[in-house]
């Protein structure tokens, strides 16, 4: 039945997100998903969907779904080739993908029965969830984009005096450290969904031969995230420092959008903040910062895994946090809010799944007040937290940090306990 749930509202905001999208004259997820089979698609998780796919299935066919979607790509490109059609953004896989998971469900539905196909079924949903959320995630990007022409960069910029204007130092860090630090950064940034699903893996590598998912996994945290996160964006739409302060990024915005070009050189003088106008290209996407919260998540995740993904876990979340923040995308209010939201709904999801108890209602509840109070605070109080950074730049730590302890006082017992050791039986002395 959650399955079933959660299939369907999947889809209807599917649909949901092809009409409005559509009324500004943009293709919508659905029709974007329909063209990549067959056209080169844009980058992104396509192979690690497939790849969350077989989780599902045994070695045998996880080899050879594996093999079918690299030829299938094969032929593909082959075709492009021989008729003249370049790949979009230089992107040339990902359509063998799409076809072996669409083949998978043709499966479950006329080879499987019972819990068979189910599970096959869920494999697949959760497959193509996560390639689907990018494609709604960049469809929602361009609405936010066009449904909010005012932003309120100047607000959030005033409000992270009391911070330190976190972007503007990082900023110029980064700078310094040239193209190898740069590159290294951008690289991490930008394969999020990667390590996610890495870790991710590894929390379903038992599915196939339990024939059942966890209870709870990095997965979940993350569609959630994805799912709630933009609605922020239309309440409190923000482009970023480099947009409104800066010359722009990626092709979008520019010096004459902007207030003035101070970034990252110079921070912005203490004004009284108002509605600034912006493109209506620049997506409104910072308030709260998702890479944060994303990579907060996959921090959480890693945390019962072996050595080497904990420290991968860390490393991700470090690097995020510096390129969110020196590459102009994020204030350091952002930050501060993508990480109370992270833990706050994986705290509801963890909470969902053992049962609604008053600590874990308690914990949900304290970090919506947090979250609803830094928006308010941003909004409202920039002249007081610009004014007084002593006073507020201590204080917005510390709602982070009581989050941050909440979360894990209250989830510390609900983690199983480790399996005792068996101690080997003394054997008699042989004389």
């Amino acid at each position: 039945m959650l399955w079933t749930a959660a299939g369907a509202a999947a889809l209807g905001i599917l649909v949901a997100m092809e009409i409005i999208a559509r009324r500004y004259g943009q293709p919508g997820p659905i029709t974007d998903q329909l063209k990549e089979l067959l056209w080169a698609p844009k980058p992104g998780p396509v192979y690690g969907g497939l790849a969350l796919m077989t989780v599902v299935l045994t070695w045998r066919q996880r080899f050879i779904a594996a093999g079918a979607a690299i030829a299938i790509d094969a032929v593909f490109v082959l075709v492009r080739w021989a008729v003249g059609i370049r790949a979009t953004e230089g992107h040339l896989f990902g359509n063998g993908a799409l076809w072996v998971m669409l083949g998978c469900a043709v499966i479950a539905v006329t080879r499987r029965t019972g819990a068979e196909r189910l599970l096959l079924l869920k494999g697949v949903g959760l497959g193509l969830l996560l390639v689907a959320g990018r494609k709604t995630g960049d469809t929602w990007l361009v609405i936010t984009s066009k449904a909010r022409p005012a932003v309120l960069d100047p607000y959030v910029a005033t409000a992270d005096h009391a911070l330190g204007n976190p972007s503007w130092l990082v900023g110029r860090m980064v700078r310094a450290t040239g193209p190898i630090g740069t590159h290294v950064l951008h690289l991490v940034y930008a394969q999020l969904a990667v390590a996610a699903v890495v870790v991710a893996l590894y929390q379903l590598r038992d599915v196939a031969a339990e024939r059942r998912f966890p209870s709870h996994h990095l997965v979940r945290t993350f569609l959630v995230i994805g799912l709630l996160g933009p609605g922020i964006y239309m309440l409190f739409p923000m482009v970023g420092p480099v947009f409104a302060y800066g010359p722009g990024a990626s092709g979008t915005g520019g010096v004459h959008w902007a207030v003035a070009n101070l970034w990252p050189d110079t921070p912005p003088p203490v004004h009284p903040p108002h509605p600034m106008t912006y493109d209506e290209i620049t997506p409104r996407n910072c308030m709260p910062s998702l890479h944060t919260a994303w990579a907060t998540a996959i921090f959480v995740h890693s945390r019962r895994a072996p050595r080497f993904l904990r420290y991968a876990g860390t490393f991700w979340l470090i690097a995020t946090l510096t390129a969110t923040l020196g590459f102009g995308y994020h204030y350091g209010a952002d930050l501060v809010a993508g990480v109370v939201f992270a833990l706050t709904i994986e705290a509801a999801l963890r909470a969902l799944d053992r049962g609604w108890d008053r600590p874990g209602i308690q914990l949900v509840a304290y970090g919506t007040t947090v979250f609803a109070a830094l928006l308010v605070a941003y909004r409202w109080l920039p002249m007081e937290m610009a004014g007084h950074p002593w006073v507020f730049g201590p204080l917005l730590l510390l709602a982070m940090t009581s989050v941050i302890y909440g979360y894990v006082r209250t989830t510390r017992p609900w983690e199983p306990a480790p399996a005792p050791t068996r101690r080997p039986e003394p054997q008699p002395e042989l004389v």
